[in-house]
């Protein structure tokens, strides 16, 4: 089968990663992975123009809902040549919902925008799907979408960490999770050890906050990581995300405040158990059992005490890592790309 997403691929930001293991197992078994978008030889991704002999044509509809160089007419060029009935949406951000106001994040500014954002997808598609265990709407679907790959793993050794805690992830929408994790870091900040953010908006705005109006959603506490003293990383490409958590005994895994709400899963969602490190779920106790297992609760930053569960983490990670191989053996049985692109391929043929 042809499949072919319509997505813009940032190499250091959203779902790079699983479009680029989409097309990877594609090959393995027999069928075939495109992004829309004109040929580039010199990237990980397979690009076409081609979209008359596409099986089916993926929106992924994120952050970003812009074409990869396009010219205005490119919507009209797929509408025309694939069937509605050939066409998919998969909404990873939650915005195929009325407005949703949570903690300071929100899926759309007003109603307007919410019914606009609706109508569109629904006038490419009858087949709505998110990466959720409790889509909100009765007429959409789950499909996880991100993906686990057994093969990111790496080894469980916490004899020479250079840092106690990192976080790969931009700032968006995340400050309040984060500043969980660092306020039960702090009665124990001398046993943590250096500390990292890794990502877009953490030390300041990314460029393009102030001219789209968008500074709320990067706003971060800057007094206070200085007081932490914690170290800022530049964004790093998809393929150094599992090494830059590997340099970490602890690596929090965060969503922001309307993920944790609609119970959306991330691509984070799974690098960071492959990652040489303890993940830290700042998640509810119910979601972690339903994704991880029920051994993984044990790794839930809890409501009290939650200094005495990171010290124990940093004093005993081997015992931690016991329950991070036990995650990893669910992972790669039920969330693999190839079961995922095999479920792909059924919800097409469907």
């Amino acid at each position: 089968m042809r499949l072919m997403f319509v997505y813009y691929c940032y190499g250091d930001a959203g779902s790079a990663q699983d479009i680029y293991h989409y097309g990877r197992v594609a090959k393995d078994l027999g069928h075939e992975v495109l992004v829309y978008g004109p040929p580039d030889p010199g990237s990980s991704f397979s690009f076409s123009l081609d979209v008359e002999s596409v099986d089916a044509l993926i929106f992924v509809f994120e952050w970003t809902t812009q074409l990869r160089q396009g010219d205005r007419l490119d919507l009209a060029r797929l509408l025309a040549k694939v069937p509605r009935e050939r066409r998919m949406v998969i909404d990873c951000d939650g915005a195929y919902n009325e407005m949703i106001t949570v903690d300071g994040d929100y899926n759309h500014r007003d109603h307007a925008a919410s019914r606009i954002w609706i109508d569109a997808c629904d006038s490419l598609s009858d087949r709505i799907y998110q990466p959720s265990f409790r889509p909100s709407r009765p007429n959409v679907r789950t499909f996880f979408f991100h993906g686990y790959d057994p093969a990111w793993e790496r080894p469980l050794d916490f004899t020479a960490k250079e840092f106690g805690m990192v976080y790969v992830g931009h700032s968006k929408f995340r400050w309040r999770p984060l500043q969980r994790v660092l306020r039960a870091i702090e009665p124990v900040r001398d046993q943590v050890g250096r500390t990292a953010l890794v990502g877009h908006g953490w030390d300041a705005l990314p460029a393009w906050a102030s001219p789209m109006q968008i500074e709320d959603l990067y706003y971060t506490d800057q007094a206070y990581l200085r007081k932490m003293d914690v170290e800022f990383v530049p964004p790093v490409p998809f393929e150094q995300v599992i090494p830059w958590m590997s340099r970490a005994v602890i690596n929090p895994v965060l969503y922001r405040p309307l993920f944790r709400r609609l119970w959306l899963v991330t691509c984070r969602t799974f690098e960071t158990p492959a990652a040489g490190t303890i993940p830290l779920f700042g998640l509810d106790e119910e979601y972690v059992r339903e994704m991880y297992g029920n051994d993984a609760v044990e790794l839930v930053l809890p409501e009290d005490h939650a200094d005495e569960k990171i010290s124990d983490i940093m004093r005993r990670p081997e015992k931690y890592a016991d329950i991070v191989l036990t995650i990893r053996r669910h992972l790669a049985a039920r969330h693999s790309y190839a079961a995922r692109l095999q479920q792909l391929v059924e919800l097409a043929r469907s």
